[in-house]
């Protein structure tokens, strides 16, 4: 019986500490994604000799662009097997120029709108 009363105090000092964990892996995963991306970006402008631009977006890392400027020297095969997806499953967010850094590479955060705070806020390479 004092077994069963020890671990159902333990239960209910882990089991809160455990449950908030999702959305700060999903905010890690997120980070790294970012980072990934914005090392794509930047093989890519070493290839083609400047980013793309924000309508030719995240997609000019998997298709070369055919909007102006086309890239001659873009990589055969891309920059990345797919357009990846943010934790939240939304889709990263590409700007060029950027606002905060030379070119913004961010997620919406979990409620996939534009600023917000905790897991709502927004997750780039500014930060």
């Amino acid at each position: 019986m004092v077994v069963i009363a020890i671990i159902g105090i333990l239960a209910t000092l882990i089991v809160p500490k455990i449950m908030g964990r999702p959305d700060e892996a999903r905010a890690t995963a997120a980070k790294h994604d970012v980072g990934t991306l914005v090392q794509a970006f930047k093989l890519y402008r070493l290839d083609i000799g400047l980013y793309p631009t924000t309508e030719q977006g995240v997609k000019a890392l998997v298709e070369k662009p055919t909007s102006e400027p086309v890239p001659q020297n873009w990589k055969a095969g891309g920059y990345l097997d797919s357009i990846p997806k943010d934790p939240w499953g939304n889709p990263y967010q590409y700007a060029n120029p950027g606002i905060r850094s030379e070119i913004d590479v961010y997620s919406f955060g979990a409620d996939g709108k534009p600023g917000g705070t905790g897991n709502d806020a927004d997750i780039g390479n500014w930060q």
